[in-house]
């Protein structure tokens, strides 16, 4: 038997085709009776405390990470990111508490920044590579000076505190709207989104190939972020020239994308001999290098900085000299200097987006290469 409440649900989705839904005196009254209690339940106030308050605040156990919260995923690069925004004095999102019984407040959102805060200030967390303060990269909150690290300490965030009446339902509800669809997008999707044309279409194709995959295989989280349309843009924009690079990938990346696809568009044949640039060069790696891009034959991951330095420095090889383009391993034998301490420091992580040094790993492959 169904229930009034039902009986209206269904009359009004009937009607929903027309203009004729009426709504009553007393729906109207128990929706502003709905409103009001859920109003309650996330009845707040708004406090500000100093970057150093939060950060002694986490390590003393005043404030507390519930068990509905995701676990702590911030990778390396995104901590480095926030904590670049913060000494650079970018707004910071508001922290989310919930008061309880015992004084101490629960994070509802925020818990990886503030954990990224107590690293940095408190445990000697090492930054990596930042984009936009460069000369700040692999510092510790101590190596800076003494003046910035006060200015840090200084830096206040705000927070909004919801009350007793916020039950654990409505601390999971606020949470979860929260965060709904804010999951940062990498550069890569950035690409995908704002800059589609016929060359983007042709990073995506290329990014889909399974020999690709073969030689250059990746993690799934790597995948879905678009891990292998970064390689393939790369290939191409590090590959045709690094006249205009100033150390910002993302910059120079989004700006060459930007450009060819409107080359592409004004001359289509283009597609077809960038795709044969691409495919060309993965014949040669496959055929030339044993594990293809990976470090050994078992590798799971594939290293951007040793991807960059083998197939750019191996299309560059090809470029200079065409003569090597159909040679085997036993005619073009590469292990010997591809498992030297040379080339592990050249295709190592540090300073790894510079123009030296990726010139020097790009250029590193192809001299090898040429002179064999």
């Amino acid at each position: 038997m169904a229930s009034q409440r039902e009986k209206t649900q269904l009359g009004r989705q009937q009607a929903m085709s027309s203009d004729a839904i009426m709504i009553t005196p007393d729906e109207r009254d128990a929706a502003e009776k709905q409103i009001s209690d859920q109003t309650k339940r996330i009845d707040f106030y708004i406090t500000e405390y100093s970057v150093e308050i939060l950060a002694n605040k986490m390590k003393s156990g005043e404030y507390i990470v519930p068990t509905y919260q995701r676990e702590f995923t911030w990778e390396h690069e995104r901590k480095s990111k926030f904590i670049e925004s913060l000494i650079m004095g970018l707004p910071i999102p508001f922290i989310f508490f919930w008061e309880m019984e015992d004084g101490k407040l629960e994070i509802v959102d925020g818990s990886q920044r503030l954990r990224t805060l107590e690293e940095f200030l408190l445990k000697g967390y090492r930054l990596g590579e930042l984009d936009q303060l460069s000369n700040v990269s692999y510092f510790t909150f101590d190596d800076l000076p003494e003046s910035r690290q006060r200015k840090i300490r200084n830096r206040s965030i705000r927070g909004i505190v919801l009350n007793e009446h916020a039950d654990e339902a409505a601390r999971l509800d606020m949470f979860e709207r929260i965060n709904t669809g804010s999951k940062n997008a990498n550069t890569a999707e950035i690409r995908r989104g704002a800059l589609a044309g016929p060359f983007m279409n042709l990073v995506i194709e290329l990014a889909a190939d399974e020999r690709f995959a073969r030689l250059a295989p990746m993690s799934v989280k790597s995948k879905d972020e678009r891990g292998y349309e970064e390689l393939v843009t790369r290939f191409f924009a590090y590959g045709d020239g690094l006249n205009k690079y100033r150390d910002r990938p993302s910059d120079f990346i989004f700006d060459y994308v930007k450009n060819k696809n409107t080359l592409f568009r004004d001359r289509p044949t283009l597609s077809e001999e960038y795709k044969r640039r691409f495919q060309e060069t993965l014949d040669f790696v496959e055929r030339i290098f044993p594990n293809g891009f990976r470090k050994t034959a078992t590798g799971k991951a594939t290293p951007r900085a040793r991807f960059e330095a083998i197939a750019i420095g191996s299309y560059l090889a090809v470029q200079a000299k065409p003569e090597i383009k159909d040679l085997d391993r036993s005619q073009l034998d590469v292990r010997m200097w591809l498992e030297s301490p040379s080339f592990v420091k050249v295709t190592g992580s540090d300073g790894a987006n510079a123009r030296a040094r990726l010139e020097g790993r790009i250029n590193f492959v192809r001299d090898q290469l040429v002179q064999e």
